[in-house]
């Protein structure tokens, strides 16, 4: 392994699937089932023992093994950290705290307290000797990285220094130039309202930084601010900014410019004009992926991107490696600004970005002259907060305009991990359900929507079939198993065969089947994870899928891979939204059950939530967050 910085290749839904750690595994190597963990045989040691155990996979000892052979590393400590830190980063973790390794290496089902762990300072000693492992900038490529006590596989080390000097260093540079009386007149002319305040301290900042942070959870109001954002911007004097919106995926571009265009609308015309113009693009197609290199983009430090301002959304499912790749693309002289939940479920790969940044360390400088520059009485914020936003760049939006006042409430308590208050909430609050056994309200709710679905589709009303499929969404934690997305599609179509006549029965394409796309088709603009309809027109079937803004009817011989679909995972439905969700829960011991799980799900609905669940688990849920470690919230000096 070398220390190369690598770009991830992108997977069929947009995001990136790492390269492997090491090319092939150790032939002398050989896992058998035992139980639920796969056993290496031959492994011996600590490998072994906490192989057996169930703490550490066949592909960690794999990657371990490999190392030894290449590396000529003998020391069973060094392989045992090795394989951990393969382990972290599978989980989703940028590095490997050696202090807190044991709390971190928790396994549902294990005492892993029980287990023979070396000696904190000895293991430290014995990385410091290896060859495997460097210690310092200076060294040369190596497979692993010790900064402190703290170890990383080198590369994601490296991205995430990457990160950090380009956040440090946007965040030290001189403010980028305004006119401060054209801006206040902006920010009066666009965040007239006073619910609009921390919308008004949103765009301050991100347009007197270099760097900035847009959070808040759904229906706060970021797509708003930053379709008015772009039309403060493309208002100050001089040549318009070149500005680029991109998301993660094919789906959250699509979304993002459908989005910022409605919320443009509602604009003064001059307004409107400096912001209609704008598309959205995927991460991968903003920095020109090269298609067969798993190693570089067209744009990055030696031919960087041509905008002013490049703003992201859904910043919270972007992983270390593209943010990296992102910023390392960027001139000095472009404004970088995220825009995402960090409250959410995080990247499907390596790290949590937004949410480190989110809880970075604040510069100790106060961001007062930034106000003044502004020209903007932001008074009516509290001060703490408001220079606190200034000095760091994050501002989160928090006055909800979406939801009924039960699942706010609801989302409250789950993002402030209260399990009590949680569980009031479902005691008290007629928008919130949970539901500890039986499917009676699910069925009804599913055969209520199915007949709406059917009914609109066979009359050839492809927008009123799309409506409709959107009112209740049906959310798994699981793919398989009995708490699975696989199981519950199937009893869902057992339901609405048994109650809607006919249902079905015209074959693979039939009426009022519901479709989720699994691959992109950039020709079609579908995007995985969008959902549509097959739809009768003049008896022939079609499949309605709504795209920037209307419902197109498309020939189903034209689409790619499509499946059915009656339920879907929690993490495909990030970004969406439906009127009524229910979510089904596994038990309190599935190592999915997270609070960011739990709070993804209940916020994709607006009028109505049910949770399918033991109040065991759902406690469980809103008490577990998801740990991924990362040096990112540290501050460099």
């Amino acid at each position: 392994m070398s220390g190369e910085q690598t770009a991830n290749r992108p997977a069929p839904d947009g995001r990136e699937v790492p390269p492997s750690r090491v090319d092939e595994c150790d032939p002398s190597a050989r896992a058998v089932d035992a139980g639920d963990v796969q056993v290496v045989r031959g492994a011996d040691g600590l490998l072994g023992a906490f192989n057996r155990a169930g703490v550490l996979a066949a592909s960690d000892v794999h990657v371990a093994t490999r190392l030894a052979r290449l590396g000529g590393e003998r020391s069973d400590p060094v392989l045992f950290a090795a394989a951990l830190a393969v382990r972290s980063a599978r989980l989703g973790s940028v590095c490997l705290d050696i202090d807190d390794v044991r709390a971190t290496t928790a396994v549902e089902g294990v005492s892993v307290d029980d287990l023979a762990w070396p000696e904190t300072n000895t293991w430290l000693s014995a990385l410091e000797a290896s060859a495997l492992v460097a210690s310092d900038e200076t060294d040369g490529p190596r497979p692993l990285r010790l900064a402190g006590r703290v170890l990383y596989l080198d590369r994601y080390w490296r991205d995430e220094q990457v990160v950090a000097r380009a956040v440090d260093a946007a965040t030290s540079r001189t403010a980028p130039p305004v006119d401060g009386d054209r801006m206040s007149a902006a920010l009066d002319r666009l965040f007239g309202s006073e619910q609009a305040d921390r919308q008004r301290l949103a765009a301050v900042v991100a347009a007197t930084r270099w760097f900035s942070v847009i959070a808040g959870g759904p229906g706060t109001g970021k797509t708003t601010t930053v379709a008015r954002l772009v039309a403060l911007l493309r208002d100050q004097p001089g040549t318009a900014l070149r500005i680029a919106l991109a998301a993660p995926t094919g789906r959250a571009a699509a979304r993002l410019a459908e989005a910022v265009t409605s919320a443009a609308d509602a604009l003064a015309p001059a307004d409107r004009a400096r912001v209609s113009a704008l598309d959205a693009s995927t991460l991968h197609r903003l920095l020109g992926w090269k298609p067969g290199s798993r190693t570089r983009f067209r744009h990055d430090a030696t031919n960087p991107l041509p905008y002013d301002v490049v703003i992201v959304d859904e910043a919270s499912m972007v992983s270390l490696t593209m943010m990296a790749r992102l910023v390392e693309s960027l001139r000095e002289d472009t404004r970088l600004v995220l825009v995402g939940d960090p409250d959410q479920l995080a990247s499907v790969e390596v790290g949590a970005v937004l949410g480190d940044l989110v809880q970075r360390d604040a510069p100790v400088e106060s961001g007062a002259d930034i106000e003044a520059l502004a020209g903007t009485d932001l008074g009516t914020l509290d001060p703490d907060e408001r220079h606190s936003a200034l000095a760091s760049g994050v501002v989160r939006l928090s006055h909800v305009y979406r939801f009924s006042g039960g699942i706010e409430q609801l989302a409250q308590g789950v993002r402030a991990g209260d399990a009590d208050a949680v569980l009031a909430v479902f005691d008290g609050a007629e928008s919130v359900e949970l539901v500890e056994s039986g499917s009676g309200a699910l069925r009804a709710d599913v055969v209520g929507a199915g007949h709406d679905v059917v009914r609109a589709a066979r009359a050839g009303d492809g927008a009123g079939a799309v409506e409709a499929l959107a009112r209740h969404r049906l959310l798994c934690a699981h793919r398989e198993g009995p708490y699975g997305v696989g199981r519950w599609s199937a009893r869902a179509e057992d339901w609405l065969r048994a109650e809607i006549e006919g249902y079905g029965h015209e074959g693979f394409w039939y009426v009022g089947r519901p479709l989720l796309v699994t691959v992109n088709d950039y020709q079609q603009g579908l995007f995985n994870g969008d959902t549509g309809v097959v739809v009768d027109v003049g008896g022939e079937p079609r499949a309605a899928f709504r795209r920037e803004g209307r419902v197109e009817m498309l020939a189903t011989g034209r689409l790619g891979e499509v499946q059915t679909m009656h339920a879907m995972s929690v993490h495909r439905s990030q970004g969406s939204q439906f009127s009524r969700v229910t979510l089904v829960l596994p038990p309190a011991d599935s190592p999915l059950l997270t609070r960011e799980l739990l709070y993804t799900a209940v916020t994709r609905a607006t009028e109505h939530v049910r949770v399918i669940a033991t109040r065991e688990a759902l406690a469980q849920a809103v008490e577990r967050p998801i740990v991924r470690a990362s040096g990112l919230r540290t501050r460099r000096s």
